[in-house]
């Protein structure tokens, strides 16, 4: 039975930046790479339960302390307190963001002992495709037991899921450094705000970045894998004999596939046998998407703290003739990701290739000519150390998102697993499901 979540909003009010942004810093420019990102909100609800912490929640000092924390820390981040302008720039006028403050109908634990992505929307300030001109909104929900969810949106038109976390684990520093009056300034990051003068704005006219975005029939379940069936999928999906012949590097040959490599592997097999995708439209071209970090790929590398959308996808059109193995997926994979180097870089930044590439693909999309199924991984992202004076999170979850056939993946909090986010077409999420080799390697249980 899926729990329903009830939510009241009791407060609402914006919170701005403890000091005024400089007259020269007002205006900031969108990159090339922000324009042609979704005009969604990308959201994460961190939950934090009382029973785990040292002593029972004060709900008010907890409010008090998240609102100033958060006053102090959009001073650095001054354009998430702006307004956006007709996808061009934000005006960094320290508006504000919204800040709501709920009370939810039941116990943390009966949201998170089995999670349905679609209610935890509840706990989140924004529907995500309602995308106006805000860049970061926050929800604090609290539970009959004491527990509370901070529920936390950005705008994907000016940051990437790396300056979404690198602005939560800069928020908690610092309000755990007003709770404990200490520095902790290793953890504190300055956002280098660089984007624009890496990738400068083009016009995109042609281009339409709605492309995916979508509600209606689309669905999202949440699977755990467990670290041991991960492993059996590593070996199952491990580079093979011949893949040194097809010409991959020796150092590449060698390398087992990754947990996400190997995971994404089996969710793309299931679904193109669950859903027989080969046998509906030979014409159609079917696609895996991988979202590859840009700032490791520079010469030389930029820092994690770089803000924006340094991210670009690398499009694998998999052989559907090579039999039930996954038609070597790691393999071909792993070697459209490795053209995502330093001189496709350069390229990115020099022309408008690029441009041309991604309007011919929306087109294609559009006509129905080419079927995605898209990857992003937030694992090994610092989600579990967002410590904002009270503890860490006892779980980290993802709302249901507008997207289809978009498969997010997180974390668990220990154990090497992974929990998957499926969106997609009901019908399609329906038949996976069913699928019996699908549902042998998901985890009976919901932690």
């Amino acid at each position: 039975m899926i729990m329903k979540v009830e939510v009241e909003v009791v407060s609402r009010e914006l919170i701005r930046p403890s000091s005024s942004t400089p007259d020269h810093l007002h205006r900031y420019q969108l990159s090339f790479l922000d324009q042609i990102s979704p005009p969604v909100f990308s959201p994460l609800v961190l939950f934090y339960s009382s029973s785990e912490a040292d002593t029972n929640f004060d709900i008010a000092d907890i409010s008090n302390r998240l609102k100033k924390s958060l006053s102090d820390v959009l001073v650095q981040f001054y354009p998430l307190a702006g307004r956006a302008n007709d996808n061009m720039f934000i005006d960094c006028n320290n508006k504000g963001i919204p800040f709501l403050e709920t009370r939810v109908n039941c116990q943390l634990s009966d949201v998170i002992q089995n999670p349905v992505p679609s209610e935890l929307n509840k706990l989140i300030p924004f529907q995500l495709d309602e995308v106006a001109d805000l860049a970061l909104g926050v929800q604090l929900n609290v539970f009959d037991c004491g527990g509370v969810a901070i529920g936390a949106c950005i705008s994907h038109k000016i940051a990437d899921a790396l300056s979404f976390f690198m602005f939560i684990k800069t928020w908690a520093a610092t309000a755990r450094k007003d709770h404990y009056h200490q520095t902790d300034d290793h953890v504190v990051m300055s956002p280098q705000f660089v984007s624009a003068t890496l990738f400068p704005p083009r016009n995109i006219s042609g281009f339409n970045p709605r492309v995916g975005i979508a509600k209606e029939n689309i669905v999202t379940k949440r699977f755990v894998f467990d670290a041991s069936k991960i492993d059996s999928l590593k070996s199952k999906y491990g580079v093979n004999d011949n893949d040194h012949e097809h010409g991959q590097s020796l150092e590449s040959y060698q390398r087992p596939p990754s947990r996400v490599e190997a995971l994404s592997a089996f969710i793309w097999s299931r679904y193109v046998a669950a859903t027989e995708v080969g046998s509906e439209a030979p014409e159609r071209v079917y696609a895996i998407v991988h979202a590859v970090n840009l700032r490791t790929r520079f010469d030389p590398p930029l820092p994690e703290c770089s803000f924006g959308n340094l991210y670009r996808i690398a499009v694998t059109v998999p052989r559907l003739d090579t039999g039930e193995e996954c038609y070597d997926l790691v393999r071909q994979v792993r070697e459209q990701v490795s053209h995502i180097d330093k001189d496709y870089v350069k390229k990115l930044q020099e022309g408008s290739e690029h441009l041309g590439f991604i309007k011919q693909s929306s087109e294609n999309f559009y006509k129905g000519e080419m079927v995605t199924l898209s990857f992003t991984s937030l694992c090994r992202f610092p989600l579990y150390e967002a410590d904002f004076g009270w503890g860490k999170p006892t779980w980290v979850g993802s709302p249901a998102l507008t997207f289809n056939n978009l498969v997010v993946f997180i974390d668990t909090k220990s154990g090497g697993g992974i929990e998957a986010y499926i969106n997609m077409k009901e019908g399609d999420l329906a038949k996976i499901e069913s699928d019996k080799e699908f549902i042998s390697f998901v985890s009976s249980e919901s932690k």
